[in-house]
Formats: structure tokens, sequence, C-alpha cells
């Protein structure tokens, strides 16, 4: 049942699975018998307590998370995680980053509050249409990480192959892609993910960290609720936690599961990507901003070439019923946010809808 939904195409917060949705609203007044609502039960209950380990164990099946990492839900977002990374990880202070959009570019002004950075490679140069080269060369021997943001959500470019780091802790950034495919978590040193896009509600971040990477000797300096240690020890609930993002993101793991996991999602993703791609490819008003090798399955940015379309496009794609297609404010244009809740039906309306525009203004 549809209850009168649009298409929601928003970078985030972002469109989450009907199934999901029905279920929580089910649960709304009365969860599980306990005669409350998740939004009014202690953190330090045994009903609650039974929902984080849940949803931690299910994640760890969903990514095949080795034992020798931690999964911490903390608060703050992403955008935390551009200071907490470089308090923690920065022992030599010394880190490693390529500049591929408006995120990572925001993470490498914020590390370089706490050492030296070294950009390993930009793409700033065409306004982030493409990712660089790998660069190992520039790699300085002490260099405690190498950073990437892997899937640029603003610009629409994504990392179709991780780069050689000479042996060096990686860094992720999966916001805007987390759990969009399979990972290989041995791959990373961390990995971290704003949940607000991909699975649940605004809020929070996921954290995946190998165990060997937290340390116990932090300078004074660093906040407690920066330190990785105190999350981990406190099993992500050393204050009172998200607890309602953490509940959501359950459902959303069980639900991921429950159509065949990270394989049969990337595979849903792939085939409605197509379908934008493939418009765009063949459009003459309408053209990608993204270099076809690189192009990210999750954001979709594009333009007609004049600004005062584009608005028009908007306005537009709205009156359709499809919502938040105007791109960021800081590059402008469209973009579609094709995350793993918007259904194939949903692009397939979407591309119909930008045909019947382009020919009312060939």
């Amino acid at each position: 049942m549809n209850y009168g939904r649009i298409y929601n195409f928003s970078a985030g917060p972002a469109t989450m699975p009907e199934p999901v949705l029905e279920e929580i609203r089910d649960e709304m007044m009365n969860y599980r018998g306990s005669g409350m609502c998740v939004m009014e039960m202690s953190h330090r209950s045994k009903v609650y307590q039974q929902i984080i380990d849940e949803a931690e164990q299910d994640l760890r099946d969903l990514m095949g998370i080795p034992d020798n990492y931690k999964v911490l839900f903390i608060q703050g977002g992403a955008t935390l995680q551009f200071a907490m990374i470089p308090m923690n990880l920065m022992k030599n202070g010394v880190a490693c980053y390529y500049e591929t959009g408006a995120w990572s570019k925001k993470a490498i002004a914020e590390a370089k509050k706490y050492g030296e950075v070294v950009v390993l490679g930009s793409s700033k140069d065409r306004n982030y249409s493409y990712i660089p080269a790998e660069n190992t060369a520039d790699i300085p021997d002490n260099a405690d990480y190498v950073y990437i943001c892997e899937n640029e959500t603003i610009h629409g470019t994504t990392w179709q192959k991780l780069p050689d780091t000479k042996g060096k802790v990686l860094v992720s950034d999966q916001s805007s892609m987390f759990l969009s495919k399979p990972c290989n978590v041995s791959d990373y040193g961390l990995i971290y993910a704003g949940v607000q896009k991909n699975v649940g509600p605004a809020g929070m971040v996921v954290v995946i960290i190998r165990e060997d990477l937290i340390r116990d000797d932090l300078p004074a300096t660093v906040p407690t609720y920066m330190d990785y240690k105190i999350h981990a020890d406190n099993g992500s609930m050393y204050n009172t936690p998200n607890c309602w993002a953490i509940y959501c993101c359950g459902k959303v793991f069980k639900y991921l599961k429950k159509i065949g996991g990270l394989e049969a999602m990337d595979k849903i993703n792939q085939e409605k990507a197509k379908v934008m791609y493939d418009f765009l490819d063949s459009s003459k008003l309408f053209k990608g901003t993204v270099d076809k090798e690189v192009r990210s399955l999750m954001n979709i940015p594009f333009v007609t070439g004049d600004k005062d379309l584009d608005a028009k496009v908007v306005a537009y794609t709205k009156e359709c019923g499809f919502e938040n297609l105007k791109g960021h404010k800081s590059v402008g244009g469209l973009r579609a946010s094709t995350y793993n809740a918007m259904p194939k039906e949903g692009v397939e309306a979407l591309v119909e809808c930008l045909k019947k525009f382009e020919a009312e203004n060939a």
C-alpha cells in the first residue's frame, strides 16, 4: 500500500523501505508487549539491550564483519568523524587523503587541525567529476592512514577499485553507499557511515573499526566522547545512544537480509541506475556530469546546461509527484539519489517524466 507517498529522491534524510516503515508503525505505541514505544524505553533495559544486540549481529551477518572489528553506534553523524578519525588514528601526526568532492574536502580541512595532511590526488580541476589516479609515491613511511570518501554524495562519483595504500590503514567514508553492495571489511581499517542516506533516520553514524586501531594512549585533551575506546568498552552505551535510530537501522538490516542480502541489493541498484544513465546518455536535453567509469549508483547528478531550465525541471517534476531533485546548493543542477529504498519503478517513472519534459521543451 502506498499511503499517498511520493517518490523521494532526497540525498538525505532519504527514503526508507515501506515494509520497514509499516513495521515501525505497528510497533509505535507498544513495542512487542512492552507497553511503550522504543522512543520511551530505557536504553539500560533488557528489552532495548536485545534491540541493539540484534542490530549489531544482523549488520555483522550482512557485511561478514570479522570478529576483530568493533561495530559502534555513535551520535553526531558523519561530520563528527572528520575530527574523531584524526584525533584517534593520527599516532604519528601524518595522514593521506584523496580529495574527490565536497565531503572529502571538508574532511581534509578538519584533519589539518590535528596533524599534517598529504593530499595524494584531487579532482578539483574538473569540478570533482572523476576519481584521481591512485598515488603510492607520495605516501610517507610514517603515514597513519589513507582516507577516501568512497562515494561522493554531492558530485556523484564512486571508487570502483580501492586505492593501493602501500600497506597503510585504509579509512573510508561510506555514508552514501553503505550496504548498497557487498563489502570486504578486511580491506579497511575503519569504515564509517552516516545512516540517514541509506539505512535510517538522521542523527547517528555507524563506525566499523579494527580492534588494533583502538588506542588507550590518547592525549588527555581528546574529549571523552571522541575516544573510540570509550564507545567500544561500553557497547555504544557510554551515554544514552540514539535509541530510535539504532532501532530503525536494525529493522533495515533485517529487511536487507530478508531480500537476499547485499548481493541481491547490488543487483537491484545496478538495474535501476542503468535506467537513469541510459536515459541521460540518449537524451539531447539532459546530460550527466560525471565520467562514465566512476558513476555512482546512489547519487546521479545531471544538468540541462541552463540554470533557469534546471529550475523549471525541478518545478515540473514536483508537480508530477517527485521530490528533492534539485542539485546541492554548492553545485546547482539536478540530482536523483537512488538509494536502496528507492524502487526501480520510481526511477522508471522519473525517466518518463523527464522524457515528457524534454519533448515539451525541445
